[in-house]
Formats: C-alpha cells, structure tokens, sequence
C-alpha cells in the first residue's frame, strides 16, 4: 500500500525546482553555492569578452595615430592618460627615456637597457592585471565537480538512511533522494563546464594581448634606439 501511495506521488517528469525542495538543507546549501559561483562565471565571461574587445579596439587606434607622430614625447604628453595597456607601456618607456637623457646621455647601452627593463615590466603588469579574474574560472573549473559530488555522496547517504528506515530497498524509496543527490553533481558540471571553456580561451587570450603588448614595446624600443643613435 505505502508503495503504491509512493509510485503514484512520484513525478513523472524531470522538475529541478521541486529537486532542489525535497533536498537535504545540506544538499541545498551545496546546490546553491555551485549555482552562485556558475552565475558570477558568466558574469566573468561577459564582462571579460567585453572588456578585451574594447582593450583591442583601443589599442588599434592608438598605435595607427602613435606610430604615425614624429614625435613621441610630444604625443605621450597629450596621450599618457588614456586607459589603454599599449599608452601605458609608451608611458613606462617615455618616462625613463626622460629620466635618463634628462642631464645628457652618458651610458647608451646603459640607457637601452634601462627603457627596455621599463617597458617589460609594464607589459608583465598588464598581463598579470589581465589574467587577475581569471583565476576564479580556474578554480570553478577544478572544484565544483567534487563540491557536487559531495552533494550527491550526502544525500545517497540520506537515501540508505531512508532505506533502513522504512525497511524497503525499492526504488521507489529510494529513488527520490538518488535524483536529488545527482541532482547536485548536475549543478556542479554545469558551473565547470563553461569555466574551464571560457578559462582556456581566455587565457589563449591574454597570451596572445602579451604578445603584442612585448610587440608594440620592442618596435618601440627599437625607435627609441635609433633616435638615441642620432643625438
């Protein structure tokens, strides 16, 4: 009879709402901290698509209108204050070239080493300020499989207790509480899965945002070279 009155309360379609009731608190308490940390990774990836795409845009023209100047100092002045990794890494080496041609140049080499040093530095701060938030999608990416597999270990726990409890091994017994238990592994891939995603592209991306800044810096500083050759 208690079988029956079982079969006949059972769902007959898949609802996560109702999953996420009949949980246990502490498989409800992991249910909701995987689907926070899924929806600020998607916050995270659009923002961070968003921001390239418009560093990209930026960086484009202005090394068009920077490497078209004559004069390099002139234009850093008007131009230093522009929130553009590429402006930044211009403003690193025009500020040492400053410093150091400022009572004469004594030490050519010394002077090329020194606006070098300057530039990369920057460009190795551009990247680490870049890939800051990416670190979060990492670590989505790596745990929250096993944060729901806990879940889904704690409430097949809670299914045997049932099991003992009522003396029946029926999958009707049972069964509610195994769905609800893999309900949280579910939750917990469907967090990883877009992180690790958008983590590899993202990360190919910032490789590939250094790699023009390191670009940009020794053109630069190959200009700066020649210009000190004339002086």
């Amino acid at each position: 009879m208690i079988l029956s009155q079982l079969a006949a309360a059972a769902p007959n379609r898949l609802d996560p709402v109702q999953l996420f009731l009949d949980a246990d608190i502490i498989v409800q308490l992991v249910m909701i901290g995987l689907l926070a940390a899924s929806v600020w990774t998607w916050t995270i990836i659009v923002s961070f698509s968003m921001r390239m795409g418009g560093i990209h845009r930026r960086a484009s023209e202005f090394e068009a209108e920077f490497w078209r100047t004559d004069d390099f100092d002139g234009f850093m002045k008007h131009h230093a204050k522009q929130n553009v990794p590429v402006a930044r890494i211009a403003g690193a080496g025009m500020a040492e070239w400053r410093r150091s041609t400022k009572g004469g140049v004594k030490d050519r080499e010394g002077l090329r080493e020194r606006v070098a040093q300057a530039m990369e530095g920057q460009v190795a701060e551009e990247a680490d300020t870049l890939a800051a938030r990416l670190t979060f999608l990492a670590t989505v990416g790596s745990v929250a499989p096993f944060v729901g597999l806990f879940g889904t270990v704690w409430g097949i726990m809670n299914s045997f207790f049932q099991i003992g409890a009522q003396e029946s091994s029926s999958l009707a017994v049972v069964a509610p509480g195994i769905s609800e238990a893999l309900f949280a592994t579910a939750i917990g891939l469907f967090a990883a899965i877009p992180s690790v995603i958008a983590y590899n592209r993202f990360s190919h991306s910032v490789n590939a945002m250094e790699a023009r800044l390191q670009r940009f810096a020794d053109r630069f500083h190959a200009s700066l070279s020649r210009q000190l050759e004339r002086m």
